[in-house]
């Protein structure tokens, strides 16, 4: 049993000197910890794709889940290397994909430069919005009562949070409602990158993922291309993002905290519910 998140080594920060007020009326100057924000620019086999704002950490498991959720691959396995250049002006990450996978690049190839983290910023045409098309299968239960322990353990787990309160989560719940990894970014949509990454690697599709964040139409979208049949928001979800979820087979709960969760969509996957 895993007794906590796996969490990596924090290593994305910055200490700065800033002028700290209280209501006590008195100013202290003191170092506080911030959250390294950098662009990453992605490149498919030399070719220039497009650059997010991201936490410069667990980058490889970024490089997969953004490739896989956005199209561009259908297997980790289609991922032949991964490296990374640092320069002044930041990250690219270098990713050497399968053949048949390259015309993909031609179709979605996009000009923009992502500031938050939001696949659709940057989509040139509405038809284009919907990348995911195949309902998902059934093989997923979840009792809902599981959901509270892995909600402290969430809070508790989040250690680039917990020193400069300015990133989002993603983790990863077997069905048993043991926490097995999490990924902390800046950018909400970066962190569940991450995690699809993770889950992809693994083989680990029939869990639950759980976010610290909304549930909107790119969340969904994400977490359906990463064959995740449950998700849990801390907050709300949008009206796209339950249609979405409502056609494309996915179990997506809002408003998750200790003893309470609106399911929004196939409640029949959430074991537990006096209905």
């Amino acid at each position: 049993m895993n007794e906590s998140f796996t969490v990596q080594n924090i290593d994305s920060v910055s200490h700065k000197k800033i002028v700290r007020y209280r209501q006590d009326n008195q100013c202290h100057l003191v170092d506080d910890t911030l959250i390294q924000e950098v662009p990453v620019a992605l490149e498919y086999n030399g070719v220039a794709y497009t650059v997010m704002m991201c936490t410069p950490r667990d980058l490889d498991m970024f490089a997969v889940g953004f490739s896989l959720t956005e199209g561009i691959i259908d297997h980790d396995r289609d991922i032949h290397d991964i490296s990374i250049q640092m320069s002044p002006d930041g990250i690219t990450l270098s990713i050497e994909i399968a053949n048949r996978c390259i015309h993909r690049l031609q179709e979605k190839r996009r000009t923009m430069a992502g500031m938050t983290g939001c696949g659709l910023c940057g989509t040139d045409q509405l038809t284009h919005v919907c990348r995911v098309q195949t309902p998902l299968e059934n093989h997923t239960t979840f009792h809902v009562q599981k959901l509270d322990s892995a909600l402290n353990q969430l809070k508790q787990s989040q250690q680039l949070n917990q020193l400069t309160g300015a990133c989002h989560a993603a983790a990863y719940l077997n069905i048993h409602g043991e926490p097995e990894a999490l990924f902390e970014d800046v950018g909400r949509h970066i962190a569940l990158d991450k995690l699809i990454g993770w889950v992809t690697k693994h083989h680990k599709q029939k869990g639950v993922v759980l976010v610290t964040s909304r549930a909107s139409f790119e969340m969904v979208q994400k977490a359906a291309a990463g064959g995740i049949e449950i998700l849990c928001a801390i907050s709300a979800a949008t009206d796209m993002a339950v249609d979405l979820a409502e056609r494309l087979n996915v179990t997506l709960c809002g408003y998750c905290r200790p003893g309470q969760a609106n399911i929004y969509t196939h409640a029949e996957r959430i074991l537990g519910l006096n209905q």
